[in-house]
């Protein structure tokens, strides 16, 4: 039999990941996932019709999962072989996401705090920086796979000059430079608050274009939605290696 029959099946073929966009017009730096080159490999989006960042943050989310749904299963039919989303706060519709669609779901950077905690040194633990001190609850943590979100400190951005404002309620221009002082503000209230974290999770996905600067800030590693998706994308695509089948010896040295 010929070794070079391909079998088809999808629609788009080499973007395999899947996001879920809100609805929003706010502009979207690199390093934001709503900017395509962010991205080292292609990626695919579906944006929910009337999913604003006030309504997924500040208000219930789920009054909209079944719009999430929707747009994941066309991602799915299209070709991608996991889904992501454009809010750490969307952990809350993780397994309603989950059991709907045939392909792994990655709703939320928080996902990451188990993994982080368990290679943290005893004694420290994971702090979480999030858009919306105010509305993120034990629940999105508890969704995000947290067995006790009683013990993740909290952190904000709600009283700075831009980020919370200007994100929640989509303003069509906002000044990156007052956003980037906010991030540094939250990070220095972080190590000056708890001395006791050992790593920081940036829960809001717009936040990955300051994770450099909130770990020179802090001297703390800083996970976000760039390393959980690089990491996530990794396994659906892993990287091919040359196999040197006729000389067990050869890669070796």
């Amino acid at each position: 039999m010929s070794t070079s029959v391909e079998y088809g099946g999808k629609t788009v073929y080499g973007a395999v990941l899947g996001i879920l966009m809100l609805e929003a017009r706010f502009p979207r730096i690199h390093g934001d996932i709503g900017n395509a080159t962010t991205w080292p490999f292609p990626v695919q989006y579906r944006v929910v019709r009337g999913a604003s960042p006030d309504k997924i943050v500040r208000q219930d989310p789920m009054v909209l999962v079944d719009k999430f749904i929707d747009a994941a299963q066309e991602l799915v039919a299209s070709g991608c072989d996991g889904i992501t989303t454009n809010c750490g706060f969307l952990a809350l519709a993780q397994d309603r996401i989950a059991r709907a669609v045939p392909v792994p779901v990655a709703t939320s950077s928080l996902m990451q705090i188990p993994m982080v905690q368990a290679m943290l040194p005893p004694g420290k633990k994971v702090a979480v920086l999030t858009i919306s001190k105010a509305s993120l609850t034990p629940a999105h943590l508890k969704a995000a796979g947290v067995a006790a979100p009683e013990d993740i400190p909290v952190f904000g951005t709600d009283q700075g000059r831009a980020f919370t404002r200007c994100i929640l309620d989509d303003h069509e221009a906002i000044d990156f430079e007052a956003c980037r002082l906010d991030m540094l503000d939250a990070a220095r209230e972080i190590v000056e608050t708890d001395r006791d974290v050992g790593a920081i999770v940036l829960e809001c996905t717009n936040m990955t274009p300051y994770a450099h600067d909130v770990r020179k800030a802090t001297g703390l590693p800083v996970f976000s939605i760039y390393t959980f998706l690089k990491w996530f994308h990794q396994g659906l695509v892993p990287d091919r290696f040359r196999l040197e089948l006729d000389d067990p010896r050869a890669g070796l040295f």
